[in-house]
């Protein structure tokens, strides 16, 4: 197939690996990231499974999957704080920071560009067109929707089916540095720590700094607490102190004192002492919704869409990162070796329609053994 003029809806890891992808084959590739200071410092950890591991070796970024903290065991505690089962199972959390800023270095120079807000995207017989919030045009051979849990492009491909479906309850995070670990919940390091009974999900573990240090003293602690919030709770659990209304997550600093207050006093009341004690040291969580969504339609004529786009699974999987991996190769792949876009996205759909659908399910499943 002939070079493609290629545009990529979505700055963040899924944007990125298509881009760098298509680049080495040739093709004319822009990527445009609606957030005017990039997407850097926005992840903790995340797990090195196959799919990232081979795109990393494709790339030329296999280093980073070396760049990671090693989880020697899980363990799971009591309310009250004694050890209720140990399980040996040695995993390893790559650095979400260290792995984005090296990927993003191999992009093309001057093809990724940030601020550049795409509000709509028009699939036609043997073109896309891209409209951006300014009111300009651009026309495109191919367009990729890696735009994730908000997706634009999707509407294009899924006129009726688009919407992400509230699952019912909420992730609070916090990511604190490892020295602001108090000695008495010093047990939570070097492993992975779980929570879990009726109505009740807590989980947290050590990644490396944000530069990708693994030594002790520089690395960070990651905790995540699952937590219930009804239908009609979650715009005003999405509110921020300046009565900003967000749609899917709150972002760091957007907690009153008093809800910070009142958050902690529950963790004191439900958690084992430990996890208590770090969720006391965050300063400033942030509240991540926790959605399903399965496209009806990979594809339209003109327009792919990759990752959580495509499909949104809930975080207990941990392999979003590996779908959007798996995705890009795929695509990549049939591009190379069909002899015209229309069989090559064909093709693409086929392959990884079922792969979505299955990690949705396998999320949901999760998820309602969770909590």
């Amino acid at each position: 197939m002939n070079n493609l003029r290629i545009r990529i809806v979505g700055g963040s890891l899924a944007g990125l690996f298509a881009g760098i992808m298509l680049q080495q084959a040739g093709h004319d590739v822009r990527i445009y990231e609606r957030s005017k200071n990039g997407l850097a410092g926005r992840g903790a950890g995340l797990v090195g499974q196959s799919d990232l591991l081979h795109i990393l070796r494709r790339i030329g970024c296999e280093h980073v999957a070396r760049v990671g903290v090693l989880a020697k065991e899980r363990i799971y505690l009591n309310q009250d704080g004694s050890i209720a089962q140990t399980v040996i199972m040695p995993q390893t959390q790559i650095s979400w920071d260290y792995l984005f800023e090296t990927v993003a270095s191999r992009i093309a120079s001057g093809s990724y560009v940030l601020g550049r807000d795409v509000v709509e995207v028009l699939d036609g017989d043997s073109d896309a067109e891209l409209i951006f919030g300014d009111g300009t045009r651009e026309n495109a051979d191919l367009v990729i929707g890696a735009d994730g849990l908000g997706s634009v492009v999707r509407g294009a491909v899924n006129l009726k089916d688009n919407q992400n479906r509230y699952s019912g309850y909420v992730a609070w995070r916090g990511l604190i540095p490892e020295t602001s670990v108090p000695a008495a919940a010093a047990l939570l390091l070097d492993r992975f720590a779980f929570h879990v009974r009726p109505g009740v999900h807590a989980l947290g573990y050590l990644v490396p700094g944000s530069k990708g240090e693994m030594n002790v003293g520089s690395r960070r602690y990651n905790w995540v607490w699952y937590r219930k919030v009804a239908p009609s709770e979650l715009a005003r659990t999405f509110t921020d102190l300046g009565k900003r209304a967000h749609v899917f997550s709150l972002p760091r600093g957007g907690l009153s004192n008093d809800r910070l207050e009142t958050f902690r006093a529950d963790a004191r009341q439900m958690l084992p002492p430990q996890f208590a004690l770090a969720v006391e040291a965050e300063p400033s969580p942030s509240i991540q919704g926790i959605f399903d969504y399965e496209a009806p339609r990979m594809i339209g004529r003109s327009i792919v869409l990759i990752g959580d786009a495509a499909f949104v699974a809930r975080p207990h999987t941990a392999m979003g990162v590996s779908k959007a991996a798996g995705d890009v190769m795929a695509l990549s792949n049939c591009l190379a070796s069909a002899i015209d876009l229309p069989t090559a996205l064909q093709r693409f759909e086929a392959d990884r329609i079922v792969v979505g659908r299955e990690i949705v399910a396998y999320g949901r499943q999760l998820g309602g053994s969770a909590i």
